[in-house]
């Protein structure tokens, strides 16, 4: 069992390069279970025991259960993560050519570890914006071969690389996808028109735009003398987004229960489909359209924000409080900060502390040194906007916000087992 929920795991993140990619994988499965896909520009008639979702921007999407039990009575069962990490984005008119190479300019998203981008094999996925037969319409591309590299500098020419480089990322970081013959001159629109030609059959008359990420095309993997532990990309945090929906999938038409797994939270949330923007406020009008029976509804549920937490490493320890150092397979982590990082209260913890008591799921808690800052994630930012009770929790990581993460090969079973048993809850406390 765990090595097919570790697989799928695995596969998933081999299907999601981007957070466009990420959403289509989550819709197809969601499409593959019998949910509704709902358009935000059309009227909603939405009935008990019935599945949903609705997606905006590409990327990122909310599907629902309504149960059979009244909304007034149960509440609603809330998962929430997000499909963005931080990552390299090509910029509007990148080319660069230089000593005869092709390059193209990047600009970092998020807050990404830096040098372990160096002597990757990359590739390029996203969306692309383009105009066919008079009509401007997007699809997504992945070109899924490894296409580009950024080559360190060699020691040779650096003494100093091993006492502490800063990175540069204008001068540093553009990737080598080419060499390019004499006064050739590259021209990276005409590359995507190449690619939907390839990849879809589709001759675009012009390519006007794109978000379009690198990422390391070497596959996640379950690693380790005893397979102790999953290496891969972006497991901060489609790993979350991943035990979400699976959970959702396996959930009975009893509870109401929702996952939403929004764009943008690596750079603050702050957009039309982010967490901090109106689109679940928006989704749960259209759900409960009388304001005050959504007030009422609101303050029967419960929102468990899933993102990664930093567990303790061998190497580090010092950089962790010494009674909350989680474990890697030591089951979920919760995450709590008095100055309202993490929305965690004594009554969300202790809610789950229990869910996980009688479920027999092993769980943790982290707070952050008190000389060190603290990140924050999509639950304090959720709890303010609707005035919903809220829990941060994440499964233990490695390397957070790296090209390569790694995480415990139990710890995704746990976070399932906990959440399916969360969206079967008949009493939230």
């Amino acid at each position: 069992m765990r090595e097919r929920t570790n697989q799928g795991l695995i596969d998933f993140l081999k299907a999601s390069p981007s957070p466009f990619h990420a959403t289509h994988s989550i819709a197809r499965q969601l499409d593959a279970a019998g949910f509704r896909r709902l358009d935000e520009r059309d009227a909603w008639h939405l009935e008990a025991g019935q599945r949903y979702y609705a997606t905006r921007n590409d990327s990122s999407i909310i599907a629902f259960r309504v149960g059979r039990r009244k909304l007034l009575d149960a509440g609603i069962r809330l998962v929430g993560a997000h499909t963005d990490s931080p990552c390299l984005r090509v910029k509007p008119q990148p080319e660069l050519q230089r000593q005869g190479f092709l390059q193209l300019g990047v600009e970092v998203y998020g807050g990404a570890l830096l040098a372990p981008w160096f002597d990757r094999d990359l590739s390029l996925a996203g969306r692309v914006t383009f105009r066919r037969d008079g009509k401007v319409e997007s699809q997504l591309i992945d070109f899924r071969d490894p296409i580009a590299c950024i080559p360190n500098l060699a020691i040779h020419l650096n003494r100093e690389a091993n006492q502490g480089w800063a990175i540069n990322a204008q001068n540093e970081l553009p990737p080598i996808l080419a060499q390019v013959p004499g006064e050739e001159r590259a021209d990276f629109r005409a590359l995507l028109a190449e690619q939907l030609s390839l990849e879809h059959g589709l001759v675009a008359d012009a390519v006007l735009d794109y978000e379009l990420s690198f990422y390391d095309t070497q596959s996640a993997a379950v690693i380790g003398l005893n397979r102790d532990f999953i290496a891969g990309a972006r497991l901060d945090n489609l790993l979350s987004c991943y035990a979400g929906l699976q959970a959702l999938l396996t959930a009975d038409d009893e509870e109401s229960c929702m996952l939403v797994c929004t764009d943008h939270e690596e750079v603050g949330s702050c957009s039309a489909c982010g967490a901090d923007g109106p689109f679940l406020e928006q989704v749960l009008a259209r759900l409960i359209p009388d304001g005050e029976e959504r007030v009422r509804v609101t303050q029967r549920s419960l929102l468990i924000s899933a993102d990664n937490a930093h567990g303790v490493h061998p190497n580090y320890a010092d950089k962790h409080d010494g009674n909350h150092g989680p474990k890697l397979n030591a089951g979920p982590v919760i995450k709590v900060n008095s100055n309202q990082r993490y929305a965690t209260s004594s009554e969300t913890a202790g809610f789950f502390r229990q869910l996980c008591l009688e479920n027999e799921v092993p769980v943790q808690s982290f707070v952050v040194r008190s000389d060190l800052g603290c990140g924050s994630t999509i639950g304090p930012i959720t709890a303010s906007r609707l005035g919903v009770r809220t829990l941060d929790i994440g499964v233990p990581t490695f390397a957070m916000h790296s090209i390569r993460e790694l995480a415990g090969s139990h710890d995704l079973s746990h976070l399932l087992k906990v959440l399916g048993a969360f969206f079967a809850c008949r009493e939230l406390g």
